[in-house]
């Protein structure tokens, strides 16, 4: 992802929800986790917006989102979400994904992660 823009209101949500009274990398992701898990109404549509060298996804491809993969599997900075696609199961980074005519919390959950990981921050 490119890096973009501070976005104030955003820095604050993202303070206040996800990495408030955070202090180390593990706690930063438990405090993502818990922010994600409360907000994602999984299952949802998802449209993939950029490819990975480890995600089969082309971008474009639409695919169902099943739910966050618990944070012990998640690895290189970001969460991953069980996806059904071609009659098969596996995970894919969430960054990858733009969540389809979901509810108001999920999209700005979602969005708030691209956010954050354009932004250039890691765990």
């Amino acid at each position: 992802m490119k890096q973009i823009p501070e976005n104030k209101i955003r820095e604050k949500r993202i303070r206040d929800k996800a990495t408030i009274d955070t202090y180390g990398s593990q706690e930063v992701m438990v405090g993502w986790l818990t922010y994600l898990q409360d907000n994602l109404a999984c299952p949802f549509e998802a449209e993939c917006i950029e490819e990975t060298k480890i995600s089969p996804l082309r971008k474009g491809e639409k695919v169902t989102a099943l739910e966050l993969i618990d944070a012990n599997e998640n690895l290189g900075g970001d969460f991953f979400v069980l996806i059904e696609w071609s009659g098969r199961k596996m995970g894919v980074p969430l960054a990858q994904l733009k969540p389809l005519k979901v509810d108001q919390e999920t999209k700005q959950a979602v969005e708030d992660w691209h956010y954050w990981k354009a932004r250039g921050h890691l765990f």
